[in-house]
């Protein structure tokens, strides 16, 4: 049941958070229906009381008259024959029930005399009504006090089987010549009052639901025209994201909507224009880097070749000419790495770089660090974790040696720490390949562009690099459908996770998580 219920009001509540104008229709409808509600309310109490007020009014009018008639009846018979007084409420009631030629104003219910001995007092009433149609507390107040009293009270209906309102009026008569008291009760239909109250109850009934429809279809209407041109910047917005920048907004007017149509159409133009821009910058600096890079390596591979030949002879030259050769070829390999990473990077910007995959163990990877040379000379102590049973994926391995060659030397060479640890897991869809060490570690801003290319978190230091390690490593990984994600803490260390999917698997979210959480770095490189 509860699922049913779930699945029912999903679709509404996902609709209702989507949709402003829903929400506006609704609570216009809700709010309009809730106040239109409180005041009909007050107003059919305020008429409800009117009309029991008025009709208690004139029927205690009516009574006190009645009642008044027939104690001068009483009087006026006692002094003529005493007899007369039974005679008088007899008369009085049978009066009543003879009546014809259009409804009853009231019905009567006579009981007494009161000062009876007999367990049961007599009761006289006009047909329709009987001394039940009298409540107690009101027959308790008549036989007690003088005066006239009332009450409201309901009769059964002998058409429809239900109760019928009425107002039962009491007083009692004093018999003079006896003494005897007889306690008289008006009983007064209100059913009049009733038809006039639903009548009334109806009509607000009817007059609400078109307020609370004619409210909901002006904001329906109202909002239709707010909310179209946000419809339509929304659109073109999503067509922007999508790369098409060439649309706008329609202005018409002079009105606020026609200001925004015309600001978006502005912001807009502007995007387009810095975007292009930008485009175009790319596109240079991209053919540069590449024309550079092609340009440099045939004069570059001569040179070094020269450099070769001369380190090979350093043994026949003065010292600093030896040390200058050895000097000439160490840069000249450095030079040809930077070349080589720029063309891999002109590469992977005109998406022609390609992978060589095949069966790779990322364990043996992992297990392969611990000879690194580069830790080796260092002093560093590698721990190698969760590389005891095979993590395979399709991969290219050279690349994949890069990626982990690379993370390992900046662990090497820039965290200060005595010891690396490598970690390796994996699940149903992935292998992940982490690289933690525990030295300096790096702040919020430099984990946001520590993937940035040429970027280097101390500019100063004397140590080499390019700046572009990390960045080729990022597009290795992306290269292969994998991931590269870094978590820092200043003072703990630097953690390098490398996820790759398994065949048929996705790397996110990965198998194992960085340290500290994942950092979210920039993806505009």
């Amino acid at each position: 049941m509860i699922r049913v219920v779930r699945d029912v009001t999903a679709p509404v509540l996902r609709l209702w958070r989507r949709s402003v104008q829903l929400r506006v229709v609704g609570s216009t409808v809700v709010l309009s229906g809730l106040a239109i509600a409180l005041t009909g309310w007050a107003l059919l109490g305020d008429i409800a009381q009117g009309l029991a007020d008025s009709r208690r009014e004139s029927a205690v009018a009516e009574a006190r008259a009645g009642l008044d008639r027939v104690q001068s009846q009483l009087v006026a018979g006692v002094e003529t024959e005493p007899s007369a007084a039974s005679q008088a409420i007899a008369q009085l009631v049978d009066s009543q029930a003879q009546r014809g030629g259009g409804p009853r104003r009231h019905e009567l219910v006579v009981e007494g005399p009161l000062t009876t001995e007999e367990a049961t007092v007599p009761v006289r009433s006009s047909s329709g009504v009987s001394a039940r149609a009298v409540p107690g507390d009101l027959a308790d107040a008549v036989r007690d006090d003088d005066g006239v009293f009332w009450r409201y009270a309901r009769l059964p209906a002998a058409s429809d089987g239900g109760d019928d309102p009425v107002l039962v009026v009491g007083s009692r008569l004093r018999v003079p010549s006896t003494g005897d008291l007889y306690a008289v009760y008006y009983v007064f239909s209100m059913a009049e009052q009733q038809s006039t109250l639903a009548l009334v109850r109806n009509a607000l009934l009817l007059a609400g639901v078109a307020m609370v429809a004619m409210l909901g279809g002006l904001a329906l209407l109202v909002s239709r025209q707010v909310l179209g041109p946000v419809r339509l910047a929304r659109r073109i917005a999503e067509r922007f994201a999508s790369g098409n920048l060439e649309q706008r907004m329609h202005v018409r007017g002079e009105d606020d909507i026609a200001r925004l149509s015309t600001s978006f159409n502005q912001m807009a133009a502007s995007l387009q224009t810095q975007i292009t821009r930008l485009e175009n910058l790319s596109r240079l600096q991209q053919r540069f880097v590449s024309d550079v890079s092609h340009e440099l390596r045939t004069p570059l591979t001569t040179v070094t070749m020269a450099g070769a030949v001369l380190y090979d002879a350093r043994s026949r030259f003065d010292p600093p000419t030896a040390r200058a050769a050895e000097l000439l070829l160490r840069e000249l390999q450095r030079f040809e790495g930077l070349l080589s990473d720029l063309m891999d990077l002109s590469r992977f910007d005109a998406g022609a770089a390609q992978l060589e995959t095949d069966a790779l163990d990322l364990a043996e990877v992992a297990r392969r660090v611990a000879d690194d040379p580069v830790l080796t000379r260092k002093g560093l102590r590698v721990v190698v974790r969760g590389a005891d049973r095979p993590a395979v994926v399709d991969a290219d391995d050279r690349r994949v040696d890069r990626i982990v060659r690379n993370l390992t030397t900046n662990a090497a060479a820039y965290s200060g720490s005595a010891e690396v640890v490598v970690t390796v897991a994996q699940d149903d869809r992935c292998v992940s390949l982490s690289v933690r060490d525990h030295g300096c570690g790096l702040d919020d801003d430099q984990a946001l562009r520590v993937f940035d290319r040429f970027w280097r978190a101390d500019p100063a230091r004397s140590s080499a690099g390019t700046g572009l390690g990390l960045a080729i490593a990022r597009e290795d990984a992306r290269l292969h459908g994998g991931t590269l994600r870094v978590g820092s803490r200043v003072g703990e260390g630097t953690d390098f996770v490398l996820t790759l999917p398994k065949p048929g698997g996705d790397a996110r979210p990965p198998a194992l998580e960085p340290m500290g959480g994942h950092v979210p770095v920039r993806e505009d490189v």
